[in-house]
């Protein structure tokens, strides 16, 4: 596999946000969200065998594990590496921006599963097979710049039952673009009933610092 970085961190995204975390971050990306934070991983990276990346979480010693990326789906090798991730008692999820298929992946995985809204210049990528591969504890996530990805992601949801499918449906803010509380403000005037999710790294570290 293509390796951009392994660290071990806060949990900054997801419900998962504030637990200690090993991040396995992969490279390469198929899109290009105007919003990105991490481009450094669209290439280069160090290619390593599913043992070596095995034996560094081991090294920095922590139960949840995440893969992502770039777009971690786009290696073959993934679902292979999460089962052995799992298989050594670790708690794993995945992160992707919903454009490859994750019914690949072991039932025990998170998923962690974005839908591009228009902001991120790569809406209508996301693949409707992926809701019939959800389970009530994946999460559903979509990244919010403005109003209009606001709707459209309010209307992703009625159109499609979301919460009949996943208990977690979370819309975050784009960092530093949109204000959290004027999310916040549209989910309490529409009652929806979404989690408001922050990059809680970003308030902990610089936001362009990485490994963290």
């Amino acid at each position: 596999m293509l390796v951009t970085e392994i660290f071990k961190s806060i949990q900054g995204e997801s419900t998962f946000a504030g637990l200690p975390c090993v991040f396995i971050r992969l490279t390469g990306c198929n899109l290009r969200c105007h919003w990105c934070d991490t481009a450094y991983a669209f290439q280069g990276g160090q290619t390593m065998s599913a043992e070596e990346i095995l034996a560094r979480v081991r090294q920095l010693g922590c139960s949840l594990v995440e893969i992502t990326g770039g777009e971690p789906l786009l290696q073959p090798e993934v679902p292979a590496l999460a089962e052995q991730l799992l298989a050594e008692r670790h708690r794993v999820l995945v992160e992707t921006s919903g454009e490859r298929f994750v019914g690949e992946l072991p039932r025990a995985v998170v998923k962690i599963v974005d839908v591009k809204c228009p902001g991120s210049g790569e809406s209508g990528k996301f693949r409707l097979e992926n809701l019939e591969a959800l389970e009530r504890k994946d999460q559903l996530k979509f990244v919010i710049l403005d109003e209009n990805d606001y709707r459209y992601a309010r209307e992703f949801l009625a159109r499609h039952n979301v919460r009949d499918r996943v208990d977690e449906v979370i819309f975050a803010p784009v960092f530093g673009q949109l204000p959290p509380r004027t999310l916040a403000e549209w989910i309490l005037r529409d009652g929806l009933e979404v989690r408001l999710g922050l990059q809680l790294h970003k308030f902990i570290w610089e936001p362009d610092v990485r490994g963290v």
